[in-house]
């Protein structure tokens, strides 16, 4: 049995954002864990492991989820839809495209059940969505949701959907629907599944599509808040080794307190707003969004045939949680940069002569930094 809901929130002048909230996304929000005694518990992670030994490193495949399929799955797909492969799909209409994509938060999901913050995981499945189809250079106009349960629990539910306004608010566009889905014996108690989808639109003389990158063009990097919400299966795994819980902090090394929770559940960052400002100014000329794939997979999509990439390492802060992760789970360098953003999730393809500027203008609470170049080849080369 389904109810079906549609919500309208209309943007007007009283809750437009001021002019200089239009610069850069939120800053990562602070998350507040339930205290002793309403109902915080330690994590138990549910995972089946293949590994023989102690000392063998973890990967992503061992954790379930083989990103090797999921591109074999697209290819065979584009057999039957030949235009698809970009962040977003695009549709003509008029003297614009539409721009739409589709995702959920995947196992990001199981660190919420666990640790009853559901105020936040909204922004994480609009992030997801709006931040692919800002790649085009499309504005989102609107976004709708899908949340499905075994029970509805309406404060709960309530709880997740202003997350999802929270993160309509910051990318601009307008929650213009959703489905509520209860499903019987379909899911645990106290648990749910979200999805959802964005449209926007981009005038066709204004399309990103990367047709002119050409070798030299400079690769500039947007700042993750952490983790976003990608690689939480092998994520999940690495909590599990380490016998940690989500309250208990974070080993690092820059004296600032956070807690595993903290550092895990932080919400994606939405670019909309700060890419679509660098965008107004010229000289971009691709965009992508560092989801599932990581940098080796991702950035490849925006480049013509036989241009490739060349990341400098070093040129930017790794935060500490991937630090963390890649030691306890004994993560190589190469896996890492195929599962996890790595404190990077939008890479933008710009010209030479317009990178000093961009970079410049993006100082202050949403900087920007120059981590690699196209190069002739193919695949993502790291130095």
């Amino acid at each position: 049995m389904t109810t079906s809901r549609v919500l309208h929130f209309l943007r007007g002048p009283a809750t437009s954002p001021a002019p200089a909230d239009c610069r850069g996304p939120r800053q990562p929000q602070r998350l507040r864990f339930p205290q002793a005694g309403e109902g915080m518990r330690r994590v138990s992670v549910a995972c089946s492991s293949s590994s023989t030994g102690e000392d063998e490193g973890m990967t992503y495949k061992g954790a379930g989820v083989d990103i090797d399929a999921g591109t074999e799955l697209v290819r065979r797909i584009r057999k039957m839809a030949p235009g698809i492969g970009g962040f977003g799909g695009l549709y003509p209409f008029g003297d614009d495209f539409l721009v739409a994509g589709t995702d959920g938060v995947g196992t990001k999901l199981k660190l919420a059940f666990e640790t009853g913050i559901h105020d936040t995981i909204g922004i994480d499945l609009v992030a997801m969505s709006v931040n692919d189809i800002v790649t085009s250079g499309a504005e989102p106009m609107f976004f709708l949701d899908y949340f499905a349960t075994s029970k509805l629990d309406v404060d709960l539910a309530e709880k997740v959907i202003k997350g999802i306004v929270d993160g309509c608010e910051q990318s601009d566009c307008v929650l213009l629907g959703g489905e509520t889905a209860e499903m019987p014996d379909f899911y645990a108690e106290g648990e749910y599944d979200l999805s959802g989808f964005a449209v926007g639109k981009v005038k066709k003389d204004k399309l990103i599509d990367g047709k002119n990158i050409v070798k030299g063009d400079v690769l500039i990097g947007l700042p993750s808040s952490g983790v976003h919400s990608n690689g939480f299966s092998l994520a999940r795994r690495v909590l599990e080794k380490s016998r940690l819980s989500l309250s208990d902090q974070l080993p690092r090394n820059d004296g600032i307190t956070t807690t595993v929770g903290e550092a895990l559940m932080a919400p994606t960052v939405i670019y909309v707003k700060q890419v679509l400002e660098i965008i107004s100014k010229g000289g971009v000329k691709g965009l992508a969004h560092i989801t599932g794939g990581g940098f080796t997979d991702n950035i490849p999509r925006v480049f013509p045939s036989g241009l490739g990439a060349k990341i400098f390492t070093g040129s930017w802060e790794v935060p500490p949680v991937f630090k963390w992760l890649q030691q306890v789970g004994n993560i190589d360098d190469a896996e890492m940069r195929r599962t996890f953003n790595m404190g990077i999730g939008m890479v933008l393809v710009v010209s030479r002569e317009s990178a000093d500027r961009i970079i410049e203008d993006t100082h202050g609470s949403s900087p920007a930094y120059r981590i690699g170049e196209v190069i002739e080849g193919e695949g993502v080369h790291y130095v």
